[in-house]
């Protein structure tokens, strides 16, 4: 993954290594140091159940999105606070958030 080699995963991606990894994030965007997206449900009961699947991904992997919960949209925003930016945990946690990531018909 860029960004890792001869680094570490808390190491903060270079503005052009985050934008190469949206390449394989449909629809997150890249501002204000973090990565967001905004996931839209069917309703409360959808957009709650989307939350508990990613709590589950993000508890395995130790590392917790900012989340925002409306009745039926979900606003996840990842960045690694401690290391002052974006890092392959970000990443890593987006592309694992997409796997369970159910869209409405």
């Amino acid at each position: 993954m860029a960004g890792t080699a001869g680094g570490t995963m808390g190491d903060v991606l270079s503005d052009a290594e985050v934008r190469h990894h949206l390449g394989d994030l449909p629809d997150w965007r890249f501002f204000a140091n973090g990565l967001h997206k905004e996931f839209r449900f069917r309703g409360f009961r959808a957009s709650i159940a989307f939350v508990n699947r990613m709590a589950e991904q993000a508890s395995a992997k130790g590392h917790h999105p900012d989340i925002e919960i409306h009745f039926n949209r979900v606003i996840v925003s990842l960045t690694t606070h401690d290391a002052g930016g974006v890092t392959a945990k970000d990443v890593q946690l987006a592309q694992a958030i997409e796997r369970v990531a159910e869209p409405d018909p």
